[in-house]
């Protein structure tokens, strides 16, 4: 199915409903291991106002084992196959993977979301042969090992810096600048102060591409008010509503139908500045 950002940037963001077919994610690990759970949750991700839906089959959790191609495609591919029948909604696939990449997009999915910013083996080809959007994530060291302990010397500015050589990367292979989103990562390789200083300075971000925002139930929350994933909503929409207000592309979240209404009253606020630029000129 062919899928693209919207235009303009008061039409951001967009929300991606997450849908981990893994027994082992953090949060919902183990709750969607079958194509019939995980049509119902995609079911009610669309029904909750979800623009978009990302397809995970590994695991990425720090420590997280890898797994093989052929394991990732039995997981996720009865699901994509099932909700492209019964859904138009546009589907995400959460993989590092050229193999799945080509399989996926075979099958109907309208972006590639790779943690590895498509630096794996045939990746960046793949990516560049199956003309759909794609979502470059910074991540410092692997999920094995990635929270052993990460150190920058300025975090802004080297996740940038390394996004922006993505982005540079992506466009010499032939994948067209307008679809191509970036993720600062967060959580990915960093420390709660890592990830505190990147949303501050998420502008610096949405300065360069089209940002996707992760932070759904992630420890940085957790860190913060002292709660546990399935007790992170409140921060979680929090966070959401600044990264609305800050101009995210997408922001990518397992509480859909909360996301939604806090963006929806964001961008109805926000949306009366526009006009009244619009007015003014």
């Amino acid at each position: 199915m062919s899928w693209a950002l919207p235009d303009h940037r008061h039409d951001y963001p967009l929300v991606m409903g997450i849908l981990n077919v893994t027994p082992d994610s953090f949060s919902d690990g183990g709750e969607f291991v079958t194509p019939a759970l995980a049509l119902a949750r995609a079911r009610e991700m669309v029904a909750a106002g979800a623009d978009i839906i990302d397809i995970g089959g590994e695991s990425t959790r720090p420590g997280a084992r890898k797994i093989s191609a052929d394991e990732e495609l039995s997981r996720v591919m009865p699901v994509i196959e099932a909700i492209c029948n019964d859904t138009d909604i546009p589907i995400s696939i959460d993989t590092t993977k050229a193999g799945v990449m080509r399989a996926a997009v075979a099958a109907g999915v309208s972006m590639i979301n790779d943690v590895t910013a498509l630096q794996g083996p045939d990746a960046l080809k793949t990516a560049a042969t199956c003309k759909v959007p794609v979502v470059l994530m910074h991540m410092q060291g692997v999920p094995r090992t990635m929270q052993t302990r990460p150190e920058y010397t300025d975090v802004v500015t080297e996740v940038r810096e390394f996004l922006v050589k993505r982005v540079a990367a992506c466009v010499a292979a032939g994948i067209p600048e307008h679809q191509i989103i970036i993720d600062p990562g967060f959580g990915f390789g960093k420390k709660i102060e890592h990830n505190l200083r990147l949303f501050n300075a998420l502008q610096e971000f949405t300065d360069v591409q089209p940002v996707l925002v992760g932070v759904s139930r992630k420890s940085m929350i957790g860190t913060v008010l002292d709660k546990t994933a399935n007790e992170r909503l409140h921060g979680s929409v929090a966070l959401a509503a600044l990264a609305t207000w800050m101009h995210a592309a997408i922001i990518r979240v397992h509480d859909v139908a909360e996301t939604v209404d806090a963006v929806r009253m964001i961008r109805a606020v926000r949306d009366v500045g526009y006009t009244a630029a619009a007015q003014e000129t």
